[in-house]
């Protein structure tokens, strides 16, 4: 209907025009269409002024539709639907975009944006904290602003990506950080990085210990093979120093039989699959075998004590708990010198349940301390041979307590001997009620 009155009213002014021309001649004719024309003009100035405002308008939903005959109201209805439709997709992608940046920010990785020259656009908070990077005052930097070192600069520019770089941050160098770009779009780019610090330590350990276990078997082999290839050549030695030869091979075959065991009890340890069996221990009972067993390993060179000053039990492993207490007190045997005092106690404190080794020994220096426990870790190598230690006494004290949630503490000093103590859980306790 509305296009109807349009087009009526322009006949009617046609119509009324051409009989003013044919009947007032030419002058009225040309004032009647210039006032038709400029009623026209003001008609269409208005709704020009109505849909400029509408379009301004900050919040267009509570804004109402101008009320426009005719075509002004065809157009507003299109152009109104064309908002809407326009609003709906940009809801959509903004709420597409915010998911993404929350499962970018969640990401264990870090992501930077870059442009097609290396700026940054965008990055995830864990990028920030690998690369320092404040993105609220970043944003727009060259990459190569921030992480300053010629590695990173020749990777980018090498344009080969398909291995990561692997460097250290200058500002941490604790950190170790794998770096790789991922090219997409139009020359832009996604950096990757990954906290690779507890992989690369891993791999460390893992080189570290076929080292040290190298080193360690390597004497009693080649101390083994060089008396059988003495016998092949030479054939029977003399008796003395064949009973020599023999004593000394088989020396060095208990110390490689007793670095495998410790190996393989130190590999069920670590097993994420080992379980402790809980059962109950008779922790007293232990302790006075293990204290009859230093006595025999001490052979009258030290004065031994055993404190009960509890008799409570406990819940744990009997094995485990047993090669943890006897490793600590071979060692207090090991380390003190002939004459010295090891006392072995166990007791309650702090509703804990403490089993404790101190002895009079030569002491450790206190920087030896926090490492005492890392596998063959030794403060004096050759005087750790000498009395049979395989260095991997300590590092399974230490999972077995880590396994019945206990803590090991060293107390020492040095030349005025050890305590080591080993702090087990209240709820492993088995007390009873005449203590």
């Amino acid at each position: 209907m509305p296009a109807f009155w349009e087009r009526l009213t322009l006949i009617l002014t046609i119509v009324v025009a051409g009989i003013l021309w044919t009947t007032l001649g030419a002058l009225v004719t040309l004032v009647f269409c210039s006032i038709a024309l400029l009623l026209l003009v003001i008609h269409h100035w208005r709704h020009l002024i109505m849909l400029d405002r509408w379009l301004h308008a900050e919040e267009l939903t509570s804004v109402a539709l101008p009320d426009a005959p005719g075509k002004w109201g065809d157009v507003f209805a299109r152009l109104a639907r064309l908002m809407r439709e326009q609003r709906r997709n940009h809801q959509q992608l903004s709420s597409a975009l915010e998911r993404l940046r929350r499962a970018t920010s969640a990401m264990p990785e870090g992501v930077v944006i870059l442009d097609d020259v290396d700026r940054i656009e965008w990055c995830n908070p864990v990028a920030e904290k690998h690369l320092g990077i404040d993105i609220s005052l970043d944003a727009g930097q060259h990459l190569t602003h921030l992480v300053r070192q010629t590695q990173f600069t020749d990777y980018l520019n090498a344009h080969n990506y398909s291995e990561p770089l692997i460097i250290k941050p200058s500002r941490n160098q604790s950190l170790t950080l794998s770096l790789q770009f991922v090219p997409y779009g139009d020359k832009q780019k996604l950096l990757v990085s990954r906290d690779i610090t507890r992989l690369e330590r891993v791999h460390t350990m893992r080189r570290d210990f076929v080292a040290n276990v190298s080193h360690e078997l390597r004497t009693p082999l080649t101390v083994i093979g060089g008396f059988l290839e003495t016998l092949a050549e030479e054939g029977a030695p003399d008796p003395e120093t064949h009973k020599w030869a023999l004593t000394l091979m088989t020396d060095q075959t208990r110390r490689m039989q007793r670095l495998v065991e410790d190996l393989l009890t130190l590999s069920r340890l670590e097993d994420s699959e080992n379980l402790v069996r809980e059962d109950t221990v008779n922790i007293p009972k232990m302790l006075r075998e293990l204290c009859h067993e230093a006595e025999s390993l001490s052979a009258g060179r030290h004065r031994i004590h055993l404190k009960l000053d509890t008799k409570a039990k406990l819940l744990g492993n009997m094995d485990e708990l047993r090669s943890a207490f006897s490793n600590l007190v071979s060692n207090a045997i090991r380390y003190t010198p002939d004459g010295g005092t090891i006392t072995l106690n166990w007791a309650i404190r702090d509703e804990q349940g403490v089993f404790s080794v101190q002895d009079s020994g030569i002491g450790i220096e206190p920087e030896h301390i926090p490492r005492l426990t890392e596998r063959f870790y030794r403060v004096d190598r050759g005087r750790s041979r000498e009395t049979g230690g395989t260095g991997l006494g300590l590092a399974i004290v230490k999972h077995v307590l880590t396994c019945h949630q206990a803590k090991l503490e060293i107390v020492s000093e040095l030349g005025k001997g050890s305590c080591f103590s080993a702090w087990l859980p209240a709820a492993r306790l088995i007390t009873h009620k005449s203590e």
